[in-house]
């Protein structure tokens, strides 16, 4: 078995985890398979179980945009920040590759035990490109809508790069959002 020392360096391992089988599908078996952690290991660091790891990784995702999306949107020069804003999802979906674990939680039961969670992570991406297209210059009701329209665009091209195993699709996508904010 694996021997890590820090519970932050387990939860990008059981990240990928929920990342291949979702959380419905995610067992502590498979947990343990695919770490190469015991049981004992994961118990010590997430004595809650499988929900707490749950937790833990949404709260690593969320700290993640937090610090390299949300930000810079709200404090960096807006043209700056938004530029940073598609490298960034870009480098972290691998360009369409991996998974939304918050999307793909918002889509199966795990909705409802991390709705907070999950609606928070959408809210915040969506006000921080509205508040950095509208110092950009916009008006707010066009920023707010072609925000909300760019995470979505992000979203729906991650689903579809992977339903079609065409990583290039969510390049494209990336591509016509970006214009369409530029």
């Amino acid at each position: 078995m694996r021997t890590l020392h820090e519970r932050a360096d387990v939860i990008p391992l059981i990240a990928e985890v929920f990342r291949e089988f979702g959380f419905e599908g995610t067992s502590l078996s498979r947990i343990t398979e695919k770490t190469a952690l015991g049981k004992g290991s994961l118990y010590h660091f997430f004595p809650g179980g499988k929900e707490e790891m749950a937790g833990a990784v949404l709260a690593h995702v969320d700290a993640w945009f937090e610090r390299e999306v949300f930000a810079p949107l709200r404090e960096d020069p807006p043209d700056v920040a938004i530029a940073r804003m598609w490298r960034a999802v870009d480098d972290y979906f691998r360009s369409g590759r991996r998974v939304c674990l918050v999307g793909a939680f918002a889509l199966d039961e795990t909705r409802d035990r991390f709705a907070a969670v999950i609606a928070g992570y959408f809210t915040r991406w969506i006000a921080a490109l509205r508040d950095a297209l509208v110092r950009r210059g916009w008006e707010v009701r066009a920023a707010n809508d072609s925000a909300e329209e760019a995470v979505l665009g992000i979203q729906g091209a991650l689903v579809l790069a992977r339903a079609m195993r065409d990583d290039a699709v969510f390049g494209r996508a990336l591509a016509r959002l970006r214009a369409r904010l530029a």
